[in-house]
């Protein structure tokens, strides 16, 4: 990890979860403290625990960072964003296919430009962090270009991010189109260029199978072979209509997600977005292959998509690990509060509930065992990298008054999920750093290796 050996110290109201709430009684997952101190060592935890426990094994010299009133949790991961589509997020009034035709397809025209795509990463990692989100799987465009540009700025905060150069080959603007070959040789290159470099992560990822041919779609899987660590990434039976058009282009699969496994993409470190109309089959290929699903709650309202269906993916007898995406720009907030809010709604439409502990769950440490890297990130404890999200449940006049009549640390996370948004995140830190500060006087944005304007 980049930077010198630095202490610090974080004191306030503790959560962080421990096990799956999903999987056994939601209470007994979650570790809280109402008076905790964060001990911090060179980006990692070294300890973490009751202040009244750890209050004499303070470093000599260190300031405590006192955050009474809030909460400090795991900083949250997406799983599924496009940042190329913040130019078209909140647009009007499509559905899928013609969303892309209509707005995505154009917006990414634009990144052949790097100085577009270096101002659009520059906004784009400043409205994460200020969201409270510390990591993320992320779409790029297939311009190189727009991949150096996103990791380049992830460098300057020291994030935890995940990335790659999107794949297609057929049906989609000449502009927008490589070859099988072309597409292999430069997400190669970025691999090389990016794949572990600091804390960046690289993801091979064709943009859904519609717009790769099957030798696309070969040559993905043999990108996967280059490197160890790599990860997948693409879309999932969102759409219906989209699902027949993957039915007539490949007729000799037995499914959608045959046509992915068929290449060798469905693996431990896959993840695949939406997975709205998935049937019984294709959850047991998941579970054995322990490929992961994003659920994009806010895109699939915003789209008509369809609702997921969590709770028979996360099934017990086969469960399917599940992480939480925003899916911008089809989705309409970077803030997993937000997001989480409308997935309460969505489970409540199929029939359950999804409760506080469930929720930040998928947002922390599910979706850190999503992406494989629960031993990095997803919760307080020691020896993980110190990604930590600073909430104020009294963000708001609203918010004040409703906390006043929590009863309970599980009333107060569910509070933050259905009324919370990016002005629930008080303060950001990236391995270690204090990045972000909604109270800073200026600019609240304080990147780890200095700022560079695009």
């Amino acid at each position: 990890m980049s930077g010198s050996l630095q202490s610090r110290v974080l004191r306030g109201p503790a959560a962080t979860l421990a096990g799956n709430p999903f999987e056994q009684p939601s209470r007994g997952c979650l570790i809280t403290h109402d008076d905790a101190l964060i001990i911090i060592e060179d980006g990692r935890i070294a300890a973490f625990g009751p202040y009244a426990e750890l209050n004499d094994t303070l470093p000599e010299g260190v300031a405590v960072e006192h955050y009474p009133g809030h909460l400090l949790v795991p900083g949250f991961i997406d799983a599924h964003v496009h940042y190329p589509q913040m130019q078209v997020i909140g647009a009007f009034g499509t559905q899928l296919l013609e969303w892309l035709e209509t707005y995505t397809f154009p917006a990414e025209m634009s990144f052949a430009d790097a100085g577009h795509a270096g101002r659009v990463a520059h906004l784009f990692l400043r409205e994460l962090l200020r969201a409270g989100t510390t990591t993320a799987m992320v779409y790029c465009t297939m311009h190189p270009q727009s991949v150096d540009a996103f990791f380049t700025e992830a460098a300057r905060f020291d994030a935890r991010m995940i990335a790659g150069k999107v794949l297609m080959d057929r049906h989609a603007p000449a502009g927008l189109l490589d070859t099988a070959q072309r597409g292999y040789d430069e997400s190669l290159a970025l691999i090389e260029r990016w794949h572990g470099r600091g804390r960046a992560l690289y993801c091979v990822t064709p943009r859904f199978a519609p717009t790769s041919t099957d030798a696309q779609l070969d040559a993905a899987g043999a990108l996967l072979k280059t490197r160890d660590g790599l990860f997948l990434q693409t879309h999932l039976c969102e759409n219906l209509a989209e699902i027949e058009w993957v039915r007539d282009l490949f007729p000799a699969r037995a499914s959608y997600l045959d046509v992915y496994a068929h290449a060798g993409l469905v693996g431990p470190r896959s993840m695949f977005g939406h997975g709205i109309h998935l049937h019984e089959g294709d959850f047991c290929t998941c579970h054995q292959a322990g490929a992961a699903l994003a659920h994009c709650p806010t895109s699939n309202l915003f789209l008509g998509s369809g609702l997921f269906r969590l709770f028979e993916a996360v099934d017990p007898r086969r469960p399917v690990k599940v992480a939480l995406g925003t899916d911008v720009g089809g989705g309409t907030s970077l803030s997993q509060l937000q997001t989480l809010n409308e997935a309460y709604k969505v489970a409540a439409m199929v029939g359950h509930k999804l409760d506080a502990v469930q929720g930040f769950y998928l947002a922390t440490l599910g979706g850190a065992r999503a992406l494989g890297l629960e031993d990095r990130i997803g919760r307080l404890a020691p020896g993980m990298e110190a990604d930590i999200c600073v909430l104020d449940p009294k963000a708001t006049p609203l918010m004040a008054f409703r906390a006043g009549y929590c009863a309970s640390m599980e009333e107060l996370l569910f509070l933050l999920m259905t009324l919370g948004d990016d002005r629930a995140v008080r303060a950001t830190y990236v391995a270690g750093r204090p990045v972000y500060d909604r109270d800073r006087s200026g600019d609240p944005f304080r990147p780890a290796h200095g700022e560079e304007q695009p």
